[in-house]
């Protein structure tokens, strides 16, 4: 039966891999279009100078009442710093390292033990994904241009 686990694991852990290899070549080809790219950042300038994000802002606010804590939002930090990425390159691998290197900062080096770790990286990846949902939904309805 261990066995039957580590095989339906490593299976899991395949597909992934396989999604992400898939978004990549799909976001790549993308990024090789200048025009595209600068609509993208353009929408994405907008989506913050909007202020169309409260919406998210607020169910974030619903969660953590704690000022400290909604002060911390690195979700929004990691964005904006992928955005600022974007405006010097368009190399996948350029945005994913800018990416890497704010997980670094903000989540793994600030975890000061494994269950701390599990804790705030299930934290980040959940806001991560409602975060990016909603930029999606606001892209979708109010930026067709922009989400290519």
């Amino acid at each position: 039966s261990s066995s039957l686990t580590e095989a339906k694991e490593f299976v899991k852990r395949l597909r992934r891999q396989t999604d992400l290899c898939n978004m990549v070549k799909t976001v790549r080809a993308l990024f090789n279009n200048t025009s595209t790219v600068t609509v993208l950042r353009s929408g994405l300038h907008a989506i913050f100078s909007e202020k169309s994000l409260d919406v998210t802002k607020d169910l974030f606010q619903e969660k953590f009442r704690n000022p400290k804590k909604w002060q911390k939002n690195i979700q929004l930090k990691c964005l904006k710093n992928f955005i600022s990425s974007l405006a010097s390159s368009t190399d996948i691998r350029d945005l994913l390292s800018c990416l890497s290197s704010d997980l670094q900062t903000f989540v793994i080096k600030p975890s000061k033990s494994k269950e701390a770790f599990k804790e705030q990286a299930s934290d980040f990846i959940l806001k991560w994904n409602l975060l990016l949902s909603n930029v999606g939904k606001i892209l979708t309805i109010n930026r067709t241009d922009s989400f290519g």
